[in-house]
């Protein structure tokens, strides 16, 4: 496969916020190291600025460690059990009830207690080598105190001041929101910028790759840049969990997701729900299609004509799958989502070849076990 970025020139990255969908951007992180990144600058917004000083520091490994071992009571003081069971939805109404009375006395004290955030940002970040980094490290929040937003050089701040600054760009509007040493009040950074592009644009930066996670909290500024300035963005097509599910196996999910859209981005590579390497012309793949949806109109009607196939039944799937291109493009889809249906393996890059191979061997061992095509 051939690398459609240019990696012998050095980026800037920028990270949304997102709360606990922020292993998508560890993975990317892994994803485009591998493939030879160079960043000397780093902008973030609530949970990218943490996952942002991670990157500031250079400990990948830190950063995935985090993600994949993540808690619930890592963050908030909560109990692991309960939170579980909430956003599996497998709690008991008892546990329900107890848990909406809870809620209930944390609204009434003013939010979630974000005790073991701090402390574990204190563990996990070192102030000292974000101060003497090679990257520029900007955190964007909002000064409830001074109500403005604020991007701020964190490189520039006291080791004393690096932390809080963190934990201000990290305020969610559910935590309990306490003035920090400045004796300023600050909410979530996502309520000034969710995806700070604009503050490496000010900076200078020419070359940006942003990392968006979808649905996240708070407005994404418009970004105005000139013709000099390149930016791409990374973003996920598929969901990532709620902005709270602090849960190791959301999060492993995530870091994989996130893996693999930094190689479609790299690659080009196609694909929704899977990583696909084009080899078919579209020829190819008519005749392919053709195969497929012939076979199975064919089991229903077998006096069905080629006009039906045509003007009817793939002007219907192209409609279904949302596949507006050509008729490789049509395929591609129907593939995807046929795939999906059977379960096919999702994180691993495969040709198209591959993947209509797989396909076809998964309608065939259904037509063999009786089932309908």
């Amino acid at each position: 496969m051939r690398k459609l970025i240019d990696f012998n020139k050095t980026y800037a990255i920028a990270l949304g916020g997102g709360g606990a969908k922020g292993g998508y951007e560890v993975g990317v992180w892994r994803s485009l190291l591998e493939e030879g990144l160079k960043y000397n600058a780093v902008s973030g917004t609530s949970v990218g600025a943490l996952n942002g000083a991670m990157m500031a520091m250079r400990d990948l490994d830190g950063a995935e460690a985090l993600w994949r071992n993540i808690r619930f009571s890592d963050i908030m003081d909560v109990d692991d059990e309960i939170m579980n069971k909430l956003f599996e939805h497998e709690a008991t109404a008892k546990e329900i009830r107890s848990s909406i009375r809870k809620a209930m006395s944390i609204v009434r004290g003013g939010g979630l207690d974000v005790t073991p955030l701090r402390e574990n940002m204190h563990r996990m970040i070192d102030p000292l080598r974000i101060k003497n980094a090679d990257v520029d490290f900007i955190v964007v929040t909002y000064s409830l105190t001074d109500k403005k937003g604020l991007d701020i050089d964190m490189r520039t701040l006291p080791t004393e001041e690096i932390c809080d600054m963190l934990l201000a760009s990290a305020y969610y509007p559910a935590f309990k929101n306490e003035p920090l040493t400045d004796g300023k009040r600050y909410t979530d950074g996502g309520f000034s910028d969710s995806l700070p592009i604009t503050p490496l644009i000010k900076r200078g930066y020419k070359d940006i790759i942003a990392i968006r996670l979808s649905g996240g909290f708070g407005r994404e500024k418009k970004v105005k840049a000139g013709k000099d300035v390149s930016i791409d963005y990374i973003e996920p097509k598929r969901k990532l969990g709620q902005t709270m599910n602090f849960s190791p196996v959301q999060s492993a999910y995530n870091i994989s997701l996130g893996y693999y859209d930094a190689k479609r981005y790299v690659y080009g590579l196609l694909g929704d729900f899977y990583y696909i390497e084009r080899t078919m012309t579209e020829d190819e793949a008519y005749k392919e299609l053709m195969s497929l949806v012939r076979e199975q109109v064919i089991q229903a009607d077998p006096n069905a004509s080629l006009r039906l196939i045509h003007e009817e039944i793939l002007p219907r799937i192209a409609k279904k799958y949302n596949a507006f291109g050509d008729y490789y493009d049509i395929l591609i889809h129907y593939l995807e989502h046929t795939g999906e249906a059977f379960k096919l393996p999702e994180f691993r890059i495969v040709t198209d070849t591959q993947l209509l191979n797989e396909v076809k061997g998964c309608l065939t061992e259904k037509k063999a076990a009786g089932g309908e095509s």
